[in-house]
C-alpha cells in the first residue's frame, strides 16, 4: 500500500510546536535518534501520525507526512479506512496512518531498509510527477497552536490528496 508523498510539515529544533521542544522523553526518543527512522505518535488519544526523522542523531527534527497520493494497494487501504472517495483515504496525517495501518508498533522502524514494514523510497519519475502535481506550495502549518504561522508546510498544488488548501506564505516571510 502507498503512493507519492504530496504534503508535509517540518518540525525543527527550537520549534515550540516540535514534540522534542521539552527535551528527550520516552514518547519522543526516536526523534533524537539517527535519521531515516519513523516517529509514530498518538494524538487525541485515538489517531496516529507518522514523521520521518531527518537530522543527525541528537538533533531532534522530523517531517510529518500529512498526505500521500494513494496509488497502489487501494483495496487494502479501503478495508483499513472507509472513505467514499479515494482521495479521502490518505488526505491527512491520521487518515493516511489509518489507511496504511500505521500505529505505535512502527515507531522507530528504519524507513530506508527494503525489508522494513514502513518504507520511503525515491520515485524514479519524481520530476514528471512534480510537473503534473506541482508547483510546491509553502504555507503556514495547520492543526497546531504553537508556532502555527511558521511557513513549514509544503504540498503539491495540483494533487487532490492534499488535506487542506491555504493561501501561500509571503515570499521571504520570517519565522
Amino acid at each position: 500500500m502507498g503512493g507519492p508523498i504530496v504534503e508535509t510539515e517540518a518540525y525543527l529544533v527550537d520549534d515550540p510546536a516540535c514534540h522534542a521542544a521539552p527535551g528527550l522523553t520516552p514518547r519522543n526518543r526516536v526523534m533524537f535518534g539517527p535519521p531515516g527512522h519513523a516517529y509514530v505518535y498518538l494524538i487525541y488519544g485515538y489517531h496516529f501520525c507518522v514523521n520521518a526523522v531527518c537530522r543527525p542523531q541528537g538533533t531532534a527534527e522530523a517531517v510529518l507526512i500529512r498526505a500521500l497520493e494513494a496509488t497502489f494497494g487501494l483495496p487494502s487501504m479501503r478495508r483499513q479506512r472507509a472513505a467514499s472517495r479515494d482521495h479521502w483515504l490518505t488526505n491527512g496525517p491520521a487518515k493516511l496512518c489509518e489507511a496504511l495501518a500505521i500505529d505505535r508498533s512502527l515507531d522507530g522502524v528504519d524507513l530506508c531498509q527494503p525489508q522494513s514494514q514502513l518504507l520511503i523510497v525515491e520515485n524514479p519519475d519524481v520530476r514528471a510527477f512534480r510537473r503534473l502535481r506541482g508547483p510546491v506550495v509553502t504555507t503556514a502549518r495547520i492543526g497546531i497552536t504553537r508556532a502555527a504561522e511558521w511557513p513549514l508546510r509544503y504540498y503539491l498544488e495540483a494533487s487532490q490528496f492534499v488535506s487542506r488548501r491555504r493561501p501561500r506564505s509571503v515570499p521571504g516571510q520570517q519565522f
